[in-house]
């Protein structure tokens, strides 16, 4: 069983449009925490509860003072004993993405982490790798060109945190996100997916799902950003991990499920 985590800060806008993609995405006994983090628009509150309202396994937890990113993650970790999957509230769910992501969890009980394709997801962006490529103005066709493709999860040297499923046996060996080193935010699921990989677990893309990506919205506004001091410490920790990833993005073993997406969505009447 899987719970969605929903860390949320202001980006009212964007957590209504993720709120309502995922209420035509997921079945209705689907559990979702929303975890506030001392969100300060006041619209906010209100979108939870209206959510809260409409979906009966939802839930909410509010904290009092702001903590940044990690934390409101971990939070929501320790309150539930299932599978997570971490969704941002900048995300566009698409319908059938989570039973995608679950059968490919089944698959392999060595999978740690799964990441859906995106349109803004690094190594698993499309139609252009490691690329911000604009959110698709038609999200059901292209859920539908992904579920076609085949199911085989491929491995990843990490997984992106802004759709992240992750099995709680993992959690329980290697323990959740490393506030200590990582802070308010960056760098913390490429830590957690490294230290998976050295326990003997798997990162994983799932090929047949797919999650839209606005990027930069809900947790933009407390200055954080990819690089800088938490891409060093990234780094001293595992210095292989940059070349783990430029030889990925080097070998683009994803270019063949790319090229076949675009034929299909090239195919479709216009």
């Amino acid at each position: 069983m899987t719970r969605i985590l929903i860390p949320v800060f202001n980006a009212a806008a964007e957590l209504q449009a993720c709120l309502n993609a995922l209420a035509t995405s997921i079945g209705a006994d689907t559990g979702v925490t929303l975890i506030d983090d001392a969100s300060t628009d006041p619209r906010v509150a209100l979108m939870i509860a209206g959510f809260l309202a409409t979906h009966a396994n939802a839930d909410r937890i509010s904290q009092a003072q702001n903590r940044g990113f990690v934390a409101t993650v971990n939070s929501g970790i320790a309150a539930c004993d299932d599978d997570v999957l971490l969704l941002n509230s900048d995300t566009l769910p698409t319908p059938g993405f989570l039973a995608a992501l679950e059968r490919c969890a089944a698959s392999d009980a060595r999978i740690a982490t799964i990441t859906p394709f995106s349109n803004n997801a690094e190594i698993c962006s499309f139609p252009l790798m490691c690329a911000n490529n604009p959110v698709p103005d038609d999200l059901d066709a292209w859920a539908r060109a992904f579920a076609a493709e085949d199911a085989t999860p491929l491995t990843l040297p990490t997984g992106v945190g802004f759709c992240l499923w992750i099995r709680r046996e993992a959690i329980r060996q290697i323990g959740t996100f490393d506030a200590a080193t990582f802070g308010r935010g960056y760098g913390e699921e490429n830590d957690f997916c490294q230290r998976a990989a050295a326990h003997g677990w798997r990162n994983v893309l799932c090929p047949n799902a797919y999650v839209a990506h606005v990027g930069h919205a809900s947790f933009a506004a407390t200055g954080l950003r990819p690089g800088g001091e938490n891409l060093s410490r990234l780094s001293a920790r595992y210095p292989r991990y940059n070349a783990q990833v430029a030889d990925f993005i080097a070998r683009d073993p994803l270019a063949a499920i790319r090229a076949r997406v675009a034929l299909r969505l090239n195919a479709r009447p216009q």
